[in-house]
């Protein structure tokens, strides 16, 4: 998505972690001016990348806001509802949080009753640009600001509107959480390699180009996994023992109930904050 709209705008991150970088980075990369970025964190340490990118830094969160017109709000959970309750935002202001498990209701707590949020839930593919995004907006975000809003986070990867805010409890078991879920099975595949008399390093070049390659197929390919994993299957041969192995194991079965409990732990989240 083009970031034309957000030509002209002030963007300024709250919180200068992994994640504000990346969406600076990526904001700089698709041709916004480092100038009309902003990069707040009350670490002065955390602010040293963001500097060294041209971009202004702050340790005052409110000068860092005062005139922005995008609010990316990236702190920690536990400290969302204080830092946003001391920046004084107006109105006019649109907030983007990515504060996993913080909901809607206490955002619109700490701000204006009419205050424009977004709400997200971006993944760690976004610090390579490979991100993948669930985005909800309350009833005060415009069109327009929808747009700034999608045009920002797509810097760093694809973005998907979502009907529901609930909603983001699945995003975040499916894909917030799910890289985690593919390391794993790459940890076990190149503990395996390893096992059957392959260096660690290429054991862990196969498992990674091998992930790397499947995923890019999928998403390039016209059909779906189901039938990409047929395809690979030959019977009687040395996939389809493997696989046997996993059904056997219970591992699909294993999956679901693992991103059912993701999703949930995500709900009791919400409803501690």
């Amino acid at each position: 998505m083009s970031t034309s709209s957000l030509h002209n705008l002030m963007i300024t991150t709250v919180g200068a972690g992994n994640m504000a970088y990346s969406l600076i980075t990526g904001l700089i990369q698709a041709g916004v001016p480092a100038k009309a970025l902003r990069a707040a964190d009350v670490s002065a340490t955390q602010l040293d990348r963001f500097r060294a990118l041209g971009v202004p830094a702050f340790e005052d969160n409110a000068a860092a806001t005062a005139d922005a017109h995008i609010v990316l709000v990236a702190v920690k959970p536990q400290v969302l509802q204080p830092v946003l309750k001391a920046l004084s935002l107006r109105r006019e202001q649109l907030v983007i949080s990515i504060a996993a498990g913080i909901p809607l209701r206490t955002l619109q707590d700490a701000t204006a009753s009419d205050q424009p949020i977004v709400r997200c839930m971006p993944n760690t593919p976004a610090l390579v640009g490979a991100g993948i995004t669930g985005l909800y907006a309350n009833s005060f975000v415009t069109p327009a600001l929808r747009t700034q809003a999608a045009a920002l986070l797509s810097s760093v990867g694809r973005v998907l509107w979502l009907e529901d805010e609930s909603l983001l409890d699945a995003v975040t078991a499916v894909s917030g959480s799910g890289p985690a879920y593919f390391f794993y099975v790459m940890e076990a595949m190149i503990k395996a390699g390893i096992e059957l008399g392959l260096e660690p390093d290429v054991a862990a070049t196969l498992t990674v180009e091998t992930a790397w390659g499947a995923a890019k197929l999928a998403r390039e390919s016209q059909t779906t996994p189901a039938t990409l994993r047929a395809n690979v299957t030959s019977p009687g041969g040395t996939t389809a023992r493997a696989l046997a192995i996993m059904n056997d194991a219970g591992m699909a079965d294993a999956i679901v109930r693992a991103l059912h409990g993701a999703a949930e732990r995500s709900a009791e989240l919400a409803r501690e904050f």
